[in-house]
């Protein structure tokens, strides 16, 4: 009961916020659940012995974020980060600590700087690239528990199954064919259903590839701020993955131009 109130509470605030929030407001709040993600990134690190990225970390993702889209900005983030690694006091942390900054700056930051440039166009379509994996995950939760029997991936997350995988999918599309047939009706309901598969079936990776760090750490959350979904992390793991392959997919079907 504790996960299905936390997530209507978080669907309600956060679909205002992205819809109807003015945009000072919506960065802020993007800020700040980028920061608290990379700080429980910051744990899962330091479960896995490697030392913690400092706040060169959060510094990073903020420009990362505000900065306008350059690669040079990456490549430079990189530099910065192999040189901060000169003060690891054994040597053999150097490149781990080097690796695992960059990797929670852009794994994260990036995602929302690509959710920005989402809203921008239409703050629907964020609205959908997130919406659709709170739709899916609720869907595979009671899907799994109910028809569940063969484990998805037993070593990684024992209580995901292949039924509730594919009834994550089947919901996702219904929901997004027919949220972009009223949002978005240029779009044709082949694309519809790629897009709503593709994000889906990312944000169902984005949840496993949390899930690999944090269990390589000996962790089951990322942290303990909701009640029932564990940390901020585990609450947007999978819109970390969608929220890219949507917009990639966007840029693709000419929909942004």
């Amino acid at each position: 009961m504790k996960r299905i109130l936390t997530g209507a509470v978080l669907a309600v605030v956060f679909t205002w916020i992205i819809t109807g929030a003015p945009y000072w407001l919506f960065l802020v709040v993007l800020l700040a659940v980028g920061c608290f993600c990379y700080y429980e990134f910051t744990g899962i690190v330091a479960a896995h012995g490697i030392q913690r990225p400092g706040p060169i970390g959060y510094a990073a993702g903020i420009v990362l974020v505000m900065a306008p889209p350059d690669i040079a900005i990456v490549t430079i983030m990189t530099l910065v980060f192999l040189a901060m690694a000169l003060r690891v006091p054994d040597l053999r942390g150097a490149l781990p600590y080097a690796a695992v900054t960059l990797l929670g700056v852009v794994y994260i930051f990036g995602a929302w700087r690509l959710a920005i440039a989402i809203r921008l166009i239409d703050p629907a379509w964020l609205l959908f690239a997130l919406a659709i994996n709170w739709l899916g995950d609720t869907a595979a939760y009671y899907t799994g528990r109910t028809l569940g029997r063969h484990r998805l991936a037993p070593v990684i997350s024992p209580g995901k199954t292949w039924e509730g995988s594919i009834g994550s999918v089947a919901a996702s599309v219904l929901f997004g064919v027919l949220y972009l047939r009223h949002f978005a009706p240029s779009v044709g309901t082949v694309e519809a259903v790629l897009l709503s598969a593709a994000a889906n079936v990312a944000g169902q990776c984005g949840d496993l590839a949390e899930s690999v760090l944090k269990r390589g750490g000996g962790l089951k959350d990322s942290g303990t701020i909701l009640p029932g979904h564990g940390g901020a992390l585990d609450r947007v793991d999978s819109s970390l993955f969608s929220v890219p392959v949507v917009y990639v997919l966007m840029v693709q079907l000419g929909i942004c131009q």
